[in-house]
Protein backbone atom coordinates (compact mmCIF):
# COMPACT_ATOMS: atom_id res chain seq x y z
CA UNK A 1 0.00 0.00 0.00
CA UNK A 2 1.66 3.16 -1.14
CA UNK A 3 -1.14 5.67 -0.81
CA UNK A 4 -3.92 6.61 1.53
CA UNK A 5 -6.49 6.10 -1.20
CA UNK A 6 -5.44 2.50 -1.77
CA UNK A 7 -5.51 1.84 1.95
CA UNK A 8 -9.01 3.27 2.40
CA UNK A 9 -10.33 1.44 -0.66
CA UNK A 10 -8.90 -1.83 0.59
CA UNK A 11 -10.61 -1.34 3.96
CA UNK A 12 -13.89 -0.48 2.24
CA UNK A 13 -13.91 -3.45 -0.12
CA UNK A 14 -12.65 -5.85 2.53
CA UNK A 15 -15.51 -4.77 4.79
CA UNK A 16 -18.00 -5.34 2.00
CA UNK A 17 -16.35 -8.70 1.40
CA UNK A 18 -16.86 -9.71 5.01
CA UNK A 19 -20.54 -8.84 4.69
CA UNK A 20 -20.88 -10.84 1.48
CA UNK A 21 -19.04 -13.76 3.06
CA UNK A 22 -21.30 -13.86 6.13
CA UNK A 23 -24.42 -13.48 3.98
CA UNK A 24 -23.31 -16.20 1.57
CA UNK A 25 -22.47 -18.62 4.36
CA UNK A 26 -25.75 -18.12 6.24
CA UNK A 27 -27.98 -18.15 3.16
CA UNK A 28 -25.97 -20.91 1.42
CA UNK A 29 -25.36 -18.80 -1.67
CA UNK A 30 -22.15 -19.79 -3.39
CA UNK A 31 -21.78 -16.68 -5.54
CA UNK A 32 -22.01 -14.34 -2.54
CA UNK A 33 -19.58 -16.50 -0.58
CA UNK A 34 -17.00 -16.49 -3.38
CA UNK A 35 -17.47 -12.78 -4.02
CA UNK A 36 -16.87 -12.13 -0.33
CA UNK A 37 -13.66 -14.13 -0.31
CA UNK A 38 -12.55 -12.37 -3.49
CA UNK A 39 -13.30 -8.94 -2.05
CA UNK A 40 -11.31 -9.70 1.08
CA UNK A 41 -8.27 -11.07 -0.77
CA UNK A 42 -7.82 -9.03 -3.95
CA UNK A 43 -6.64 -5.75 -2.30
CA UNK A 44 -3.41 -7.53 -1.38
CA UNK A 45 -2.59 -8.03 -5.06
CA UNK A 46 -3.98 -4.88 -6.74
CA UNK A 47 -2.17 -1.61 -6.06
CA UNK A 48 -3.72 1.03 -8.31
CA UNK A 49 -6.76 2.91 -7.00
CA UNK A 50 -8.63 2.92 -10.32
CA UNK A 51 -8.04 -0.78 -10.92
CA UNK A 52 -9.00 -1.51 -7.31
CA UNK A 53 -12.35 0.25 -7.77
CA UNK A 54 -13.02 -1.53 -11.07
CA UNK A 55 -12.27 -5.00 -9.67
CA UNK A 56 -14.21 -4.23 -6.47
CA UNK A 57 -17.32 -3.13 -8.34
CA UNK A 58 -17.10 -6.19 -10.59
CA UNK A 59 -16.84 -8.53 -7.59
CA UNK A 60 -19.68 -6.74 -5.79
CA UNK A 61 -21.95 -7.22 -8.79
CA UNK A 62 -21.02 -10.89 -9.25
CA UNK A 63 -23.81 -12.32 -7.01
CA UNK A 64 -26.37 -10.18 -8.83
CA UNK A 65 -25.72 -11.85 -12.18
CA UNK A 66 -24.48 -15.31 -11.17
CA UNK A 67 -26.39 -17.51 -8.73
CA UNK A 68 -25.31 -20.93 -7.58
Amino acid sequence: MDSTTSLLLSVLFSSLGMGYFIYGRRQRRGAALLAGVGLMVYPFFVHGALIMVAVGVALCSLPRFIDF
